[in-house]
């Protein structure tokens, strides 16, 4: 398992069910942990060695699964009265590592697609998207991290 240097970070492990006529992949049930809410549920897709840079949400819980494909995770904790603050996170999710993440609100992510073919991300969050909640690096070079 994971060590998780990162407060309020979780990790998940999710089943997958085979059928011979298509798999069931599991998300996230109200009484898992991890589970603050419903606000909207979403994809998003990121090509292989594309990076999606550093967003922070102020108020958002967010819920990444990886059913397909494989994406690595940094997770940056800046929060003024942390325990773990300046420390990072780094995790690969996808159909060999079948867990979802849950980043708190306050903390950065980014992340970058690692599968050969497609790399799908699904995220149940707790809030709907709310552009004045969110904070954004225009570069993945604005915090200091070695991909």
């Amino acid at each position: 398992m994971d060590s998780i240097t990162v407060e309020g970070v979780l990790l998940t492990p999710l089943k997958r069910i085979h059928h011979p006529k298509g798999d069931v992949f599991h998300g996230m049930k109200k009484s898992d942990p991890g589970f603050s809410g419903f606000g909207e549920a979403y994809f998003s897709t990121i090509h292989r060695d594309d990076t999606k840079p550093w967003k922070k949400h102020f108020e958002m819980t967010l819920n990444f699964v990886v059913p397909m494909g494989e994406i690595r995770f940094v997770v940056y904790d800046d929060r003024k009265n942390s325990v773990t603050k300046k420390c990072f996170f780094d995790v690969t999710l996808g159909e060999d590592n079948y867990q979802r993440i849950t980043i708190p609100p306050g903390v950065w992510v980014a992340f970058r697609g690692i599968g050969s073919t497609y790399n799908l991300l699904l995220n149940l969050a707790n809030l709907e998207h709310n552009p004045n909640e969110i904070e954004r690096k225009e570069n993945l070079s604005d915090i200091v991290y070695t991909w």
